[in-house]
């Protein structure tokens, strides 16, 4: 059967992964597992920094290749974890973005506007709030269809403007 693991940074005082981290990254560096981005969730906190990843192995042996392997670069550590944990870990599986720096008096349509030409899926929005300086940042969680329609998405919207305000957008695993 499967084996379940949860993979952090090892790094004392930081507690999680780059935020730039993708699946496929975790893959290359575990790359004597036979993992696959189907077993691989990315796990997010509330402001969607990636704090981790859960991970579905083919077998015990090749969890314990994987221990093997954290073990020797010292950067990242793996704990076995229920099946339970990862069953209700949902995943995006790269099929949203991340809007960051949405001005907070951007209404559906001044977004609706911004996202022109990409294929995404109608309103409702997830909208957050993050503490930031000088102010806090407004983030648009934007679903799309597929992998290919996030990616697209952030090809042609990253470093665009909402409201003449810089919007960075980030693909969220």
């Amino acid at each position: 059967g499967h084996t379940y693991g949860r993979f952090y940074t090892n790094i004392s005082g930081v507690g999680r992964l780059g935020k730039n981290m993708l699946k496929t990254d975790i893959i290359h560096y575990l790359d004597q597992c036979e993992l696959s981005l189907d077993d691989v969730k990315i796990d997010y906190n509330k402001g969607f920094y990636p704090m981790g990843a859960l991970l579905k192995f083919p077998s015990v042996e090749s969890f314990e290749t994987a221990v093997r392997q954290t073990i020797q670069g010292r950067m990242y550590r793996l704990e076995r974890v229920s099946p339970d944990e990862w069953e209700h870990k949902i995943s995006l599986n790269g099929k949203a973005v991340l809007l960051q720096g949405v001005p907070r008096n951007a209404q559906v349509d001044d977004i609706e506007r911004f996202l022109c030409g990409t294929n995404y899926e109608p309103p409702p929005f997830e909208n957050f709030i993050r503490a930031g300086v000088p102010e806090p940042v407004r983030m648009v969680l934007v679903k799309f269809g597929s992998r290919t329609d996030a990616t697209n998405a952030f090809i042609a919207k990253n470093k665009g403007f909402c409201l003449n305000n810089p919007v960075t957008v980030r693909v969220i695993q």
